[in-house]
C-alpha cells in the first residue's frame, strides 16, 4: 500500500512539478492518457447541456479556454467557466511536461514552449515525442535559495510597465487588435522576465518570484488607467487571464533558470517574438458568430405574446446597482411600420439599437439585423469620463429574432436569440462575459413581455 501511493506521488510531482525530468516514454503515456481523460470529460459535459457533439478537432488549439466556435454556440455560460476552470491543470502539465522534455532530449528547455502556439502545437508535441533521451534536467545551478532584494524586484516592474506600455501601443493603435499576444503572450512573457531579472543572480523563493510578476502586471494595469487608456471592468476582466499567464511565465521561467545556462538570449528572444506574433494576428480569420438563446413559458396564447412583442411598453427601471455599473441596460423599443422593412428602434441605456425587420410571420416569429448600435457600456475610471477604444466594434450584435411556440392549452415558449461577433482573443475567454450579459438582457425582455402579454391574457379571460 506504502509502495502505491509513493507512486502515485511520484507520477503527480513528475506530471505537475518542474523538478522531475520527463522521458519520451513517459511523455507520451501520460499525455495520451491525459488527453483521452480530457476527451471523455469534454464531450460528456458538452453533450449533457447542450445536446452537442464535441469534436476533437477543437484541441487543435492550445488555448487554455475553448473556442467558441466549437459547440456551434450552444454553450451557457456556465458550461463555458466549467470547461475553461478544469481546462487550466490540463494545460499545466502539457506545458511543463513539454519544457522538461526538450531539455531531456537534449534541445534547450524553451523549445517547449511550442506546446502554446496555436495550430503548431500538435507538431511540437510529436516532435517532442519522437526524440530520444539525450540531455538531462538536472540544475545548473545552487538550489539554495535566498531571499529577494528590492533591486531586481523595482527593474521587474518598471520592464513590466514599460513592455506593457509597448504591446498596448502596437496592438490597440498600431494593429487595433485586442489579441492573443496582448491577453495571453505578454503577460506570460513578463513573467518569465521577472523569472529572470529576480533570480539571474541567485535562486529566490518561488512565491517571491510570481509575486513579482503579479506586481509587475498590477502597476502596469494602474498606469493603464491613470493615462485613461482603459477603465476599471476591463482591467478587472482581463486580470484573471493576465494573472495566470503571467504567473505561468514565473514559475516556469524561474524553473528553467535553475535548469538552464542560456537564459538572457532566450528571454530576449521571447521579448522580440512579441511583436511578430502581433503582426501575424492580423491576418487571422473573421470572428465567428455566436448565439445566445434565451426562453421562457407564457401563460397566454401565440398571438397575445406577439402582440406585445411588437408593442414593446417600457420596461421598469433595474435595480440601482445595475444603473451604476455602466453597463448597457434596455429601456423601451419602438416598432415604426408593419411587416418586412419596418424599422425596430430599441432604447437602451447608452443609446438606440435600429433593427431593420426581416423576418414578420404573426404568433410565430419577428426577425431583425442590427444596422446600428450604441457602445455595450460606460467605463469606470477616476476621471469624468473615458473611452476606451474596445467600445467602438469590438462587440457587435450583428442580428436577432423572438420565436413563438404554441404549447397548446392557451400557453406559449417565448424564445429570443442574438447573434453576436466578439473581435477580442481569446473569443472563448471573453465570450464568457459577453454572452453572460446578453443571457441577463435576454431575461430581462423576455419577462417583460411575459408579464404583459399574461396580464392580457387574465383580462381577456376575465371578460
Amino acid at each position: 500500500m506504502a509502495e502505491q501511493v509513493e507512486a502515485q506521488a511520484s507520477l503527480a510531482r513528475r506530471m505537475f512539478g518542474m523538478v522531475a525530468s520527463v522521458d519520451r516514454r513517459t511523455y507520451v503515456k501520460v499525455g495520451v492518457a491525459l488527453a483521452l481523460l480530457k476527451y471523455a470529460l469534454d464531450s460528456t459535459l458538452v453533450y449533457a447541456t447542450t445536446g452537442a457533439l464535441w469534436s476533437p478537432l477543437a484541441y487543435l488549439s492550445p488555448a487554455l479556454f475553448i473556442r467558441a466556435q466549437a459547440v456551434d454556440g450552444l454553450a451557457s455560460p456556465t458550461l463555458m467557466w466549467a470547461m475553461a476552470l478544469y481546462a487550466l491543470p490540463f494545460a499545466w502539465v502539457g506545458l511543463s511536461m513539454s519544457v522538461r522534455r526538450a531539455a531531456d532530449a537534449g534541445l534547450s528547455p524553451w523549445v517547449g514552449l511550442g506546446f502554446l502556439l496555436p495550430g503548431l502545437n500538435m507538431l511540437f508535441i510529436l516532435y517532442l515525442a519522437s526524440r530520444p533521451t539525450c540531455g538531462s534536467w538536472e540544475p545548473a545551478r545552487s538550489e539554495e535559495v535566498v531571499p529577494a532584494d528590492l533591486r531586481s524586484v523595482m527593474l521587474s516592474v518598471i520592464f513590466g510597465v514599460g513592455l506593457t506600455a509597448a504591446m498596448f501601443a502596437l496592438n490597440i493603435f498600431g494593429f487595433q487588435s485586442y489579441g492573443w499576444s496582448l491577453f495571453f503572450a505578454t503577460p506570460f512573457v513578463i513573467g518569465v522576465v521577472c523569472a529572470y531579472l529576480t533570480n539571474r543572480h541567485a535562486t529566490r523563493p518561488l512565491r517571491t518570484t510570481v509575486g513579482t510578476a503579479w506586481v509587475a502586471v498590477i502597476a502596469s494595469c494602474a498606469a493603464i488607467l491613470l493615462f485613461a487608456l482603459e477603465g476599471i471592468i476591463c482591467l478587472v476582466m482581463a486580470a484573471p487571464i493576465t494573472l495566470i499567464m503571467s504567473g505561468a511565465g514565473a514559475a516556469l521561467g524561474r524553473a528553467v533558470l535553475l535548469h538552464s545556462r542560456r537564459g538572457r538570449a532566450a528571454v530576449v528572444g521571447l521579448v522580440l517574438c512579441l511583436p511578430f506574433f502581433s503582426a501575424v494576428e492580423r491576418y487571422a480569420p473573421e470572428p465567428p458568430l455566436i448565439e445566445v438563446a434565451t426562453s421562457v413559458e407564457v401563460d397566454a396564447s401565440p398571438m397575445q405574446v406577439w402582440d406585445k412583442v411588437i408593442h414593446f411598453s417600457e420596461l421598469a427601471p433595474p435595480p440601482a446597482w445595475v444603473q451604476k455599473s455602466g453597463v448597457a441596460y434596455p429601456i423601451r423599443a419602438e416598432l415604426q411600420g408593419e411587416g418586412v422593412g419596418a424599422v425596430r428602434y430599441c432604447e437602451f441605456s447608452t443609446g438606440p439599437f435600429v433593427e431593420p425587420i426581416t423576418a414578420w410571420e404573426p404568433g410565430r416569429r419577428l426577425a431583425f439585423d442590427v444596422r446600428a448600435q450604441p457602445v455595450p457600456m460606460e467605463e469606470w475610471s477616476p476621471y469624468k469620463s473615458v473611452h476606451p477604444p474596445h467600445l467602438d466594434g469590438y462587440l457587435q450584435s450583428k442580428r436577432g429574432e423572438f420565436r413563438l411556440i404554441d404549447l397548446g392549452n392557451g400557453r406559449t415558449r417565448l424564445e429570443g436569440s442574438t447573434w453576436y461577433a466578439i473581435d477580442m482573443q481569446p473569443v472563448g475567454y471573453w465570450q464568457l462575459f459577453a454572452s453572460a450579459l446578453i443571457q441577463q438582457i435576454h431575461l430581462r425582455v423576455l419577462r417583460h413581455v411575459k408579464a404583459e402579454a399574461e396580464g392580457a391574457a387574465r383580462v381577456a379571460d376575465a371578460e
